[in-house]
């Protein structure tokens, strides 16, 4: 079985991608979740060789890079592309652009689950990038049906976006109302319900994420558990 190497689910935007895609598409595998800490690079190193996750372990094979571990997965199982060209296209950029783009979006608004934050003079990049998002969301959801990015049925560009779901949740993020509906249906899914939830019973905090928020808001409410 799959063994699958995560980290904090209130902070870990990347192990949340691999997690949730094997999860909605019912692909069994072992949580091996570690925490982050001060030294995790040096503990991270026993399993990821970047020292970071998500890492999956498949017996001797070892994929690490969230991006890398789909592709390893779709060559392996039914669903994590859609299967028609144009709209596995259109997943595969969008997830590449996930992948490599929202620099600002992701330092600005860095994920952390179980908070509500209101942001103070963020940067002027970060709209032009929920511009760029809100237009990207818009395309897929038009042009394949929806519900999801490309098309009716899950799949791992809906994953690569999950966590901006979470970040649009925590920070009071608003885009178009269609985004916005999208946004809802990934908050929705049961699988993203379990790691919220999960996110919220977590008893660890980590100094430098939850100094992160600091930097450009503050927190308003702290929906953690413990």
């Amino acid at each position: 079985m799959y063994q699958l190497f995560i980290a904090n689910k209130n902070y870990s935007s990347w192990s949340l991608r691999p997690w949730l895609l094997m999860t909605q598409l019912n692909i069994p595998f072992t949580e091996q979740l570690q925490q982050f800490a001060a030294n995790n690079y040096h503990n991270f190193r026993s399993f990821s060789p970047t020292g970071k996750v998500p890492c999956l372990h498949d017996g001797d094979v070892v994929v690490w890079e969230s991006l890398a571990i789909v592709e390893y997965l779709a060559e392996r199982h039914p669903g994590v592309w859609p299967t028609d060209t144009m709209a596995r296209n259109f997943a595969r950029s969008a997830c590449s652009e996930m992948h490599a783009g929202f620099g600002t979006l992701r330092s600005v608004c860095t994920m952390n689950c179980g908070v509500r934050v209101e942001l103070q003079d963020p940067p002027a990049a970060l709209a032009k990038e929920l511009q760029r998002l809100d237009e990207l969301w818009q395309q897929g959801l038009q042009q394949f049906g929806g519900p999801f990015l490309a098309g009716a049925q899950f799949s791992a560009v809906d994953a690569f976006f999950a966590p901006v779901a979470f970040r649009i949740q925590s920070y009071g993020l608003q885009l178009s109302e269609k985004s916005m509906t999208y946004v809802q249906q990934l908050l929705q899914l049961p699988a993203m319900q379990q790691w919220y939830e999960a996110a919220l019973d977590e008893s660890w905090r980590e100094v430098s994420h939850e100094a992160e928020i600091g930097n450009y808001g503050r927190v308003l409410v702290d929906y953690r558990r413990v």
